[in-house]
């Protein structure tokens, strides 16, 4: 039982892996891809309920979300004609990630992923991204998603340059 957490995460790592093997938008691709949104809610729902948190399980955490969020863009970015101020206001987000990531690499001496609120929410934007770009059109979700994901970004920033002490579990700037 103590291990069924991370195993859900880790199921959630290679379910991504094989999105890559999968035709983007297809059926298949759905279920996989719905599959690992509901492991990420499961994993963690069942990992604080169960009182099996852990420093190690929640890394692995953030690192099956950042596998299924890269491969999640890597498949589906090509499928989706993507205006060029889309493309730029992603990579400005990577780029406020990369700088985030390290600092928490310099000051912590590891990875310094944070759950706050805005990342979830983030996370749970990304995760219904297809859906509302299939009923909308990419304009407005493309502008909601990447807004969300700018603040997340800058939060993170902004906690991770002025906390005295990595706080991962974090909710946000406004809450402790």
């Amino acid at each position: 039982m103590r291990f069924l957490p991370n195993s859900i995460t880790a199921s959630r790592i290679f379910a991504s892996f094989l999105l890559l093997i999968t035709e983007p938008l297809s059926g298949s691709f759905f279920l996989l891809y719905l599959f690992c949104g509901l492991s990420d809610i499961l994993d963690g729902f069942l990992a604080r309920r169960l009182d099996l948190t852990s420093r190690f399980g929640a890394t692995l955490d953030s690192i099956a979300d950042c596998v299924f969020v890269f491969i999640a863009l890597f498949t589906l970015l090509p499928k989706i004609a993507l205006p060029q101020w889309v493309l730029f206001w992603v990579g400005a987000i990577f780029i406020i990630k990369g700088i985030t990531f390290g600092i928490g690499i310099f000051r912590y001496r590891g990875l310094a992923f944070l759950h706050t609120y805005l990342n979830k929410a983030t996370g749970g934007a990304l995760f219904c991204f297809p859906l509302m770009y299939g009923y909308w059109g990419i304009i407005m979700p493309a502008s909601l998603l990447c807004g969300l994901a700018t603040i997340a970004a800058l939060e993170e920033l902004c906690i991770n340059i002025f906390a005295k002490t990595l706080q991962r579990d974090r909710k946000g700037l406004l809450f402790k």
